[in-house]
């Protein structure tokens, strides 16, 4: 096996961030075990490793015969579904997702093909020129398709271990998630309670609209998707997944579109999302009122992902964590723009 001495290593804003990485052993594990995935598809590395170490997850780029890329990711346990998920979408739904090259559920260990162009690089690059908020428009009614294709196995996907938030019972998700987060200021904890009567009603009646739960991949920004040829986009990094309201996905890629291109983007943005779900008899108004009430509750699932990180973490990117949960857990009480 090569040696792993001369990997750059990038651990960002975490510099004090525990991860497996640090454990010889592990490495070496991790490492052959990544080896032996590329023999099997007929690869070897041909440069140096590039690591990059997060509180939640371990993700080295290895490089290979032509100038191509192999990564292998390690999730904690608490995302290690990711694994088997990816796998599995991979089987239901083709052609949207990354094929894995190897797998190792039990690890939560995974080796997979490089994508291609980031959506976020070729938003950048389309920068000045051509670009406009409608970029946003063809993955957003991909990416629902997907959600629609993969209503079918709701219950598969909870039993690879990814974590049931579904609308019903999302209340008791969100005592849970705010019983256990040290970072609330007192006020900010009453306020919350004081909220729960109305997230009650927002539940029930976004249940009441009939559109059932499936994956929601609940931070799908710029970053989370490729673009590997015009028309065509793949979705990637499933570690903060819940088995959810559709709609609640709609969350993050609206505010980074708003981001970047201002609040005028969000209807048509809104709109090309909700093409999908047009087939089944209901109106355009039941359809933006859902979306709303599922912006808001989409805010639980954030809430919720900021405590799957390997074990060890604390100190200052423990506390990170709890605020950045904190912080989710009051957008509750902000008007959604649509």
């Amino acid at each position: 096996m090569r040696s792993d001495a001369s990997a750059v290593v990038d651990r960002g804003q975490y510099q004090d961030a525990v991860t497996p990485w640090e454990q010889e052993s592990w490495r070496a594990d991790a490492i052959g075990w990544a080896e032996r995935g590329l023999a099997a598809h007929g690869l070897r590395e041909t440069g140096p490793r590039k690591v990059r170490l997060r509180p939640w997850s371990v993700l080295v780029r290895m490089s290979v015969a032509g100038d191509d890329a192999v990564w292998f990711k390690a999730n904690p346990p608490a995302s290690a579904f990711e694994a088997g998920l990816t796998e599995a979408l991979a089987r239901w739904v083709p052609g949207h997702v990354l094929e894995p090259l190897a797998i190792d559920a039990g690890r939560g260990w995974s080796l997979l093909p490089d994508g291609g162009t980031l959506f976020r690089d070729a938003l950048d690059s389309a920068a000045g020129t051509a670009v406009d908020p409608g970029a946003w428009e063809e993955p957003l009614r991909q990416y629902a398709g997907m959600q629609r294709a993969l209503v079918p196995y709701a219950e598969e996907i909870e039993l690879l271990g990814v974590p049931s938030a579904r609308t019903a019972v999302l209340p008791e998700t969100f005592d849970r998630v705010v019983d256990g987060n040290t970072a609330l200021e007192p006020a900010d904890r009453r306020a919350l309670c004081e909220l729960r009567p109305r997230l009650v009603e927002w539940c029930e009646e976004l249940t009441g609209a009939g559109i059932a739960d499936t994956l929601d991949h609940s931070d799908l920004h710029d970053g989370q998707l490729f673009a590997p040829e015009p028309g065509r986009f793949t979705f990637f990094d499933w570690g903060d997944a819940a088995v959810a309201h559709p709609f609640c996905s709609f969350l993050v890629p609206a505010r980074a579109a708003r981001e970047r291109f201002g609040p005028e983007a969000l209807p048509r943005l809104r709109d090309a999302y909700l093409e999908q779900w047009t087939s089944d008899g209901r109106t355009t108004a039941e359809l933006r009122r859902a979306l709303s009430l599922a912006w808001r509750l989409g805010a639980i699932g954030r809430a919720c992902s900021w405590g799957r990180l390997f074990p060890g973490v604390s100190g200052g990117v423990g506390a990170a964590g709890e605020a950045e949960s904190a912080r989710w857990l009051l957008e509750l009480s902000t008007e959604p723009p649509l």
